[in-house]
């Protein structure tokens, strides 16, 4: 990429057409008017472990249920885990606080959804959905990943079984195909990929066909529960066959597992959509995942292997409807593990490269402002190509060019960029030693 100096006149034109966010009620007003009247509004984050990411997304979404009528919010998080939020602050579950709904989410990395920010927003959320009288204006709390194979296998049979303890049985049969390959879903990845080992692809779609037949049968007749209830069930069977379809992908090099996922995502987010028209809802949903979900894929240089994502596909599906908004930031802490499946630490993030979006954004010289990039000099600016930091669970900053940079068009990937100069980490609900003594200055504020 040829290096772009972030001359004075550039950053003149950026600063003139930032808008500051302050913690003001005003911040994102820009925003919100550039929005219009998106149904579908896809907020990202340049890591999964960055307080503000998690702090402004949620500000951001108050908003849009408060004061645009959205009635759903979706995550990057797995559907069973997050059902069982849906049930809490919708006042149906039997959990006694938020803390508590949130502890589903205990596969790795579980701090990217029990965080205190989080729980602040599942609060809130509550609390407005109590002061709601009617059942179809409550806000709804829902997961789009694919990775809960065995818990979604379990859901659907515990759902069956209390409908329908024959069908249960059948689809306890099927999934009964996994036992072979033990709890580890990369074993049966390795094995249907190197070891020619049969697939569970067939077992998998006959529970799935079966259960959208009942689904389907049922709708008109049952109550609003029911359906609610069919829904969850229905989807969660379509989870164990995606899932089955990206592990068993995950090494083949003529297929993409990251395409696999966001299409289940994407999948998944319009079945929340029809469900919801079905209720009778207007369907308007916020999604929060990572920018690398977010943003539009065709302006990265995830076009060059083929992949999707669901940022993409919301275009491609909902057009002027859909909105992509992406975060950045210079430096400061992350919440992040040197490597899979190990312990949360607190990290220093290193300054963005001078040649990076993140830099020229640093070189306007604000603490944080929002940039719309629909039109105007934010637009003609970013339009170009950039290195671009994304740092997901692991942060590896002694890699970090090779592990954390992408190439990307800004302007064609987002309808919109909030920069935050300087961020911290988010706060685990579980704060460990190692994230305790992470690396951080000694003046870093205790107790956050």
């Amino acid at each position: 990429m040829k290096f772009r100096e972030a001359t004075s006149e550039i950053v003149r034109l950026l600063a003139r057409e930032a808008w500051p966010v302050r913690g003001d009620p005003e911040d994102y007003d820009s925003l919100l008017d550039q929005i219009g009247d998106a149904a579908y509004v896809l907020i990202g984050e340049a890591s999964h472990g960055t307080h503000e990411f998690y702090r402004e997304r949620a500000r951001i979404t108050q908003r849009l249920i408060e004061q645009k009528g959205f009635v759903a919010v979706a995550i990057e998080g797995d559907w069973p885990d997050a059902y069982r939020v849906d049930r809490y602050v919708r006042g149906l579950g039997s959990d006694a606080d938020a803390e508590e709904a949130l502890r589903g989410f205990q596969r790795f990395p579980t701090w990217m959804w029990r965080n205190a920010d989080v729980l602040d927003f599942v609060g809130w959320l509550r609390s407005m959905n109590d002061e709601r009288a009617r059942s179809d204006r409550k806000v709804g709390f829902y997961g789009l990943d694919v990775y809960s194979l065995y818990a979604s296998a379990n859901a659907v049979v515990e759902y069956l079984e209390r409908v329908d303890p024959a069908a249960a049985q059948r689809a306890r049969d099927h999934y009964a195909c996994f036992d072979y390959f033990g709890p580890d879903e990369q074993a049966y990845a390795i094995a249907t990929r190197t070891q020619n080992a049969a697939t569970c692809e067939d077992d998998v779609m006959a529970v799935l066909t079966e259960l959208r037949k009942r689904v389907a049968a049922s709708y008109g007749r049952d109550t609003p529960m029911d359906q609610e209830e069919a829904f969850y069930a229905e989807q969660n069977a379509k989870v164990v066959a995606n899932a089955e379809r990206y592990y068993r992908t995950m090494f083949d090099p003529e297929v993409s597992s990251w395409s696999v996922r966001d299409r289940h995502m994407a999948e998944t987010l319009r079945d929340l959509s029809d469900h919801l028209k079905r209720s009778g809802v207007v369907p308007k949903i916020v999604v929060w995942a990572h920018n690398s979900h977010v943003g539009d894929a065709r302006a990265t240089d995830m076009k060059l292997r083929r992949e999707v994502n669901i940022g993409q596909l919301c275009r491609e599906t909902y057009g002027a409807s859909c909105a992509l908004i992406g975060f950045s930031t210079y430096d400061g802490t992350v919440t992040a593990a040197r490597d899979w499946h190990q312990p949360a630490e607190r990290r220093n993030v290193r300054p963005a490269r001078p040649e990076s979006v993140e830099g020229l954004l640093h070189e306007v010289g604000e603490p944080s402002f929002t940039l719309t990039l629909r039109s105007g000099e934010g637009r003609h600016i970013l339009y170009g190509s950039f290195l671009e930091r994304a740092i997901g669970v692991v942060y590896r900053p002694e890699t970090e060019l090779m592990s954390h940079y992408l190439e990307a068009r800004p302007a064609r990937q987002f309808d919109a960029i909030i920069h935050i100069d300087h961020t911290r980490a988010v706060e685990p609900l579980e704060r460990s030693a190692v994230w305790e003594t992470g690396e951080v200055p000694e003046t870093y504020p205790t107790g956050v």
